[in-house]
């Protein structure tokens, strides 16, 4: 068994959202919302690279509230419009993180599933990854609002 097979590795996050698969989808696959709106509260983001397609890159620096810069590396795994993004983050701390769109009613359930490599990993992780998960999701939903944040 692999870490995705995992359920003790994983940390899963679910939304229902007030907004159509095609908007969520949009909002993944922009730089400039996709910036507006990932890392939790506080944060803003420096993009090097975003190649929305498998197989490519997205490097960028999140920033944080305190000064504090985070490089990211990334590779697209896994890319179905408007249904599935699969995101693998390849430095430490490495995770997979799988992102599905389903329609229900005229809104959208989006399951967020962000695989660490061990079960170790996660527990470590779980008390920063959790809340930061909820306030980037907040943040999505705001920006797909038309708020500005």
């Amino acid at each position: 068994m692999n870490h995705l097979d995992n359920p003790e590795a994983t940390l899963a996050t679910e939304r229902l959202l007030p907004f159509s698969p095609e908007q969520i989808f949009a909002a993944f696959g922009s730089a400039e919302k996709l910036a507006q709106w990932w890392g939790p509260d506080g944060f803003t983001n420096t993009f090097e690279t975003f190649e929305f397609n498998p197989g490519g890159h997205w490097v960028f620096v999140m920033h944080g509230p305190d000064g504090a810069n985070y490089p990211n590396e990334n590779v697209f795994r896994e890319i179905i419009p408007n249904e599935k993004v699969v995101i693998d983050h390849i430095v430490n701390p490495k995770f997979v993180l799988t992102l599905t769109l389903t329609p229900h009613g005229d809104r959208t359930r989006l399951n967020w599933n962000q695989c660490f490599e061990t079960p170790d990993l996660l527990r470590r992780l779980r008390s920063i990854c959790e809340p930061a998960n909820e306030q980037n999701l907040d943040r999505l939903e705001r920006v797909l609002a038309g708020e500005k944040i």
